[in-house]
C-alpha cells in the first residue's frame, strides 16, 4: 500500500537498542526474533519494489560507543545475511546526543563500517551526526574517509525552521551527502502542533537539492507524528478519514511527487 497508493519507495526499520524490549535491552530470544524481523522487512520491501533502511535506532543510549560490541556483531550479521539484496541502506547510529562529539561518532563508525564492507563493498551507510542527528555541519568539517556514506539529518518542523534549514543548505553546498533519514510535521517531541506550513519549506529545500527524506512515523500511537488515527487499527485499506492530520500531509505530499496526485 506505501508503494502502490502512497508513492513511497522506501521504508525505515527503527529497530530500537533499549526502549521497548530493545535489541541491547532484551535477552537472547528477543534479540533473535527481532533479527528476524528485520530480515522479514528487507524481504518485503524488495518484492514490492521498495528501499528499507535497516536502522540501529540508539535513543536514551546517546553515544554509540555504549553499545559498540553489540552493534559490530548485529551489523556483520546483517550485511552477510542481506548482501544479495540490493536495495538496502545501513543506518549505523539514530541520533546520537547527551554530549556525544563528532569524534566520538567517526571512532564507532570507523569500527561498524569496515564490518559492513566486509560483507557488501558498495552499500549505502548512513551515519548520524550529534546532537540528535542535527549538527550535520560537524560532519561537514570533517567527513569520514569511505565510499557511499551519507550522513543523517533529522528535524521536526514545528521546531526546527530558519536557523537549521541554513546549516542544512550550507553542509550541502559544502559538498556533504545528507540523507534525512527522520523528519515530522510536529515539535521534536512527535507530538504538539502539526506546523504543515514550516514541513513544505523543508521540503521545498529538499527537493531543491534531491536529498532524500522519510517521515516520522508509521503507526497510530496517540500523538501528532504517527499517521494512522488513533482510533484506526488496520493495516491497510486505510480511508482517508483514518489517517491523521499528519498522516493526510504526508499522503499528499508523496503523491504528488511520485506523480500520482
Amino acid at each position: 500500500e506505501l508503494h502502490d497508493k502512497w508513492g513511497a519507495n522506501v521504508v525505515r526499520l527503527a529497530m530500537y537498542t533499549e526502549e521497548y524490549n530493545g535489541y541491547c535491552s532484551g535477552d537472547a530470544a528477543n534479540r533473535k526474533s527481532l533479527k528476524k524481523l528485520v530480515k522479514k522487512g528487507v524481504q518485503l520491501a524488495a518484492k514490492y519494489d521498495m528501499y528499507v533502511i535497516v536502522d540501529w535506532h540508539i535513543l536514551s543510549d546517546g553515544n554509540p560507543k555504549t553499545h559498540k560490541k553489540a552493534a559490530k556483531a548485529f551489523f556483520k550479521d546483517m550485511s552477510k545475511s542481506l548482501a544479495d539484496y540490493d536495495n538496502v541502506l545501513y543506518e549505523i547510529c539514530n541520533e546520537p546526543d547527551g554530549g556525544t562529539t563528532w569524534k566520538d561518532i567517526k571512532s564507532y563508525a570507523n569500527d561498524i563500517i569496515p564490518a559492513i564492507r566486509a560483507n557488501d563493498e558498495d552499500a549505502v551507510i548512513i551515519v548520524g551526526t550529534p546532537t540528535w542527528s542535527q549538527e550535520v555541519d560537524k560532519a561537514a568539517a570533517s567527513p569520514l574517509k569511505y565510499e557511499n556514506v551519507m550522513y543523517a539529518l533529522h528535524f521536526y518542523a514545528d521546531t526546527h525552521q530558519d536557523s537549521l534549514r541554513k546549516t542544512t543548505e550550507k553542509a550541502i553546498k559544502a559538498g556533504l551527502p545528507i540523507f534525512v533519514s527522520e523528519f515530522g510535521v510536529c515539535d521534536a517531541s512527535g507530538n504538539g502542533n502539526v506546523n504543515k506550513t514550516q514541513a513544505n519549506k523543508w521540503i521545498k529545500l529538499l527537493d531543491k537539492y534531491h536529498v532524500s527524506y522519510v517521515g516520522w512515523n508509521l503507526s497510530n500511537k496517540s500523538e501528532s507524528s504517527a499517521m494512522i488515527a488513533n482510533s484506526c487499527n488496520k493495516t491497510s485499506g486505510f480511508k482517508r478519514s483514518e489517517l491523521s492530520t499528519a498522516g493526510k500531509w504526508m499522503y499528499d505530499m508523496l503523491r504528488k511527487r511520485a506523480g500520482k496526485a
